[in-house]
């Protein structure tokens, strides 16, 4: 039985006669950026000035005004990070940014996962006042930390939260709360990551500091703050946040810089470590090179030594980090490998067939699964299934710990949030966003939740949203296909959730087909039976008992053009989304 989703590939509708374009463009990439909303040049400017001001920013004054207080008499900051990419880069960019303006004693502290859970917990404060720090500031976590924020506040710590996660109905008691979600915020951009808003925080503070004369009375040369934005870049794509056009152009920035090869050594190392060039580093790499690599400390150990890392000002100790942290990551993918086989054996084991169905919101638990990977595999199963997927790991106290992935359409952390609602004490605690969220519950009422879960996504999607889809930009003829217009889409991003990669379809004649990596399905295909004209293609990750199929001689790709380069050799290669056999 194949466990795997199949997909309608569906193709976007563009108005032309919308065009108002006063730069040449090619007419692909026109239909392309129209059917994103973009009709003229104006949202194509991406430079720093165009980025939305921080005025609107509710509590960044309060935020501004302890910070300030706190260099003038040199207070002690602890930096209270999150254990993943954006949770990292915010971290190194706060300590950093605060270094170079001239504070003399600032530290950070992230919480082990697998010891503290998750944000600014009273265990976590307890082992934060060891340093006897005057002020907390938390970067992307805190808006649900109620009670550590107490806690801080009974120790006499100020607590500064900067996040981004949507809050709950009670906000914690901190003296100063910057995030673009809380109720009565107009900053316009709701879609930054953690380490934006942090970016945004320390830009205003620099502000503050000029025009109190800081850094001319003290002869401290004035940061530049794009120098951070490398890290912005990072963190922001890691975390999959939408790239409305407040983050577009940051990570355009980000990404112009590290090009430049003015990256933090840590990046620059984790780029080279998995062979990528800076020099033609895109949005993709970071999401797919560098985040995972940061993250793979703070999945199966400490993010502590990802933000080592950024933090490094050595070369050759930032590679030595960079390789270890490679090793990380390739033992997370085993140990995901593992997991994801043992999920999949387990829904084939349900023996599903026309009068046994699905589940609508699936839950997995094995009480072996590690519970640092658990988000990556629910991920993956929803990929292939197509539907919001909960996967559960053992915690302590008879607890587990869920991550969840949802689909277009479900907003995951309203859904738990109903789930909470109609059985009161079922999770012990929830938080997240639309399309992620994490949870935990007792062990023991697992599958009453899986119960209640499934019946409130029966009513908040219907069974068409169940139907995956892929949204194609099109065909594009067989002279379309070149290194031109892949170099052209290249320079045209930055590319990412919510403003997708270009993506087109069509049919093709399957010349070679084999594995590589054991999981990979390399292809040759051309656009006529006889194939003068030959593509390379390559299939990630498919279902090995569908691929390789000798027999097909015919296919219908999605695909995104890419360069691949290769011993000094460049050549068109389509990265295949999702291939069917015509």
């Amino acid at each position: 039985m194949s466990l795997t989703s199949k997909k309608i590939i569906k193709r976007r509708t563009v108005d032309l006669s919308l065009a108002r374009f006063q730069t040449s463009l090619p007419p692909v990439l026109e239909r392309i950026y129209l059917a994103r909303g973009i009709v003229d040049d104006e949202l194509l400017q991406m430079r720093l000035d165009r980025l939305h001001k921080p005025e609107t920013f509710k509590g960044l004054n309060d935020a501004i005004e302890l910070l300030v207080e706190a260099f003038y008499q040199q207070q002690r900051v602890l930096i209270i990070g999150d254990f993943d990419a954006d949770g990292a880069t915010s971290c190194a960019l706060s300590v950093l940014s605060l270094q170079a303006m001239g504070l003399q004693t600032v530290d950070y502290l992230v919480p082990n996962r697998f010891d503290y859970g998750y944000g600014l917990t009273p265990e976590i404060v307890a082992v934060a006042a060891g340093r006897k720090p005057d002020i907390l500031i938390t970067v992307d976590n805190g808006i649900s930390s109620i009670e550590g924020v107490a806690a801080a506040q009974a120790r006499g710590m100020k607590v500064i939260v900067t996040d981004h996660h949507l809050p709950g109905e009670e906000l914690p008691s901190a003296d100063a709360i910057v995030n673009p979600n809380q109720e009565a915020c107009s900053f316009p951009s709701k879609n930054l990551a953690g380490v934006g808003v942090i970016f945004y925080v320390m830009t205003s503070l620099r502000t503050a500091l000029r025009e109190r004369g800081w850094f001319r009375d003290n002869n401290i040369p004035e940061p530049n703050m794009a120098n951070y934005l490398d890290l912005v870049a990072v963190g922001t794509v890691a975390d999959v946040v939408p790239l409305d056009f407040n983050n577009r152009v940051l990570v355009h920035q980000g990404l112009q810089r590290i090009r430049a090869g003015k990256a933090r050594l840590g990046i620059l190392a984790l780029l080279d470590v998995a062979g990528r060039r800076y020099q033609n580093l895109v949005a993709t790499d970071l999401g797919f090179v560098v985040g995972p690599r940061l993250n793979a400390s703070g999945r199966l150990d400490d993010i502590s030594l990802g933000i080592q890392c950024l933090l490094c000002e050595s070369a050759d100790l930032a590679r030595e980090m960079a390789l270890e942290l490679d090793d990380l990551n390739r033992d997370r993918k085993a140990i995901e490998s593992g997991m994801q086989q043992e999920a999949l054996k387990s829904l084939n084991e349900l023996h599903l067939d026309e009068s046994t169905e699905m589940p609508w919101g699936l839950c997995l638990y094995d009480a072996h699964w590690h519970q640092g990977v658990i988000g990556i595999l629910a991920s993956r199963i929803k990929d292939r299934l197509h539907r919001p997927v909960i996967a559960f790991a053992n915690a302590d106290n008879g607890e587990i710990k869920g991550s969840a992935r949802s689909i277009e359409g479900l907003h995951i952390r309203d859904a738990l949030a109903e789930v909470a609602a109609r059985a009161p004490g079922l999770l012990s605690k929830f938080g997240g966003h639309a399309m992620a969220a994490g949870l935990s519950i007792e062990r023991s009422n697992l599958d009453r939740f899986q119960q209640v879960f499934d019946e409130v996504v029966r009513q908040k999607i219907t069974e068409a949203d169940l139907q995956a889809q892929v949204l194609s930009d099109g065909d594009l003829d067989e002279d379309e296909l070149s290194l031109t217009l892949a170099q052209a889409l290249r320079d045209a991003g930055p590319w990412g959730q919510h403003f997708p990669e270009p993506l087109f379809d069509g049919e093709f004649f399957v010349q070679q087909q084999r594995l590589v990596g054991e999981k990979h399905l390399k292809l040759v295909v051309s656009c006529s039976e006889q194939g003068q004209i030959i593509f390379d293609a390559i299939a990630f990750n498919v279902d090995l008992s569908l691929w390789p199929n000798q027999s097909v001689r015919k296919v219908r790709l999605a695909y995104r053009l890419d360069i691949n380069e290769f011993r000094g050799r460049t050549n068109l290669q389509l990265i295949v989304e999702y291939l069917e056999a015509v």
